[in-house]
């Protein structure tokens, strides 16, 4: 991802992103149009900790999935009768070309029939098989250890992650997610989530739960 968006896109108001967000996927529908590819990807965000927690616990608006950018290729062909829109600073470039995949971080599948968009593709920094944290890129971590997968195979990233990412807004349905998650973090995972918002959050309130 570059520092500056390319010139163009389009901006949708919150109530026709609402609209055509409506009908998302759900990440078992995903998994089954994935099965098989070989790039590393996970279900991310809200999505990601209601797998951990081995079951819907909210409404969700969409659905997000993390891949490693050069893995991202391998995910968009499996989806050749829709399009790649890029997402950036609240901004939508229809049927992404290079410039504007290589500045954005965000990638949203819609069905060009209906205009619907259908699920988030987060495209993430990496080396190699090494996941790179795009908060800090210091913070660096083995794929095989950023990633769990429920009973039935679906691939999510580590609800420490997730909530490191929910940590920088911490919207209230992040605060509900973190509050409803805590119980079931092990001490190791809270230790982890607590050194890794010491270094990208510092005083972030979350810390003192997570000490308890």
């Amino acid at each position: 991802m570059t520092d500056s968006l390319p010139p163009g896109g389009v901006v949708l108001d919150a109530d026709e992103l609402d609209a055509r967000w409506a009908d998302a996927w759900r990440p078992e529908q995903v998994a089954e149009r994935l099965d098989g590819v070989g790039t590393p990807w996970c279900v991310a965000a809200g999505w990601a900790l209601d797998l951990f927690r081995g079951g819907q616990s909210r409404p969700h608006g969409d659905l997000e999935i993390a891949v490693p950018a050069a893995g991202f290729p391998e995910v968009r062909d499996r989806f050749p009768a829709y399009v790649f829109d890029a997402v950036g600073s609240g901004r939508v470039w229809p049927a992404a070309g290079a410039e504007a995949l290589a500045a954005t971080h965000q990638t949203w599948l819609r069905d060009p029939a209906d205009g619907r968009f259908l699920f988030d593709v987060f495209r993430e920094p990496h080396d190699g098989g090494t996941w790179i944290c795009r908060r800090d890129e210091g913070l660096r971590l083995p794929y095989d250890t950023v990633t769990e997968w429920t009973a039935d195979g679906i691939p999510y990233l580590v609800p420490e992650l997730v909530l490191l990412f929910k940590a920088k807004a911490a919207r209230p349905k992040d605060q509900a997610d973190f509050d409803g998650v805590l119980p079931l973090l092990s001490r190791a995972r809270r230790d982890a989530l607590g050194g890794w918002l010491r270094r990208v959050h510092p005083g972030h309130p979350w810390l003192a739960a997570l000490a308890g």
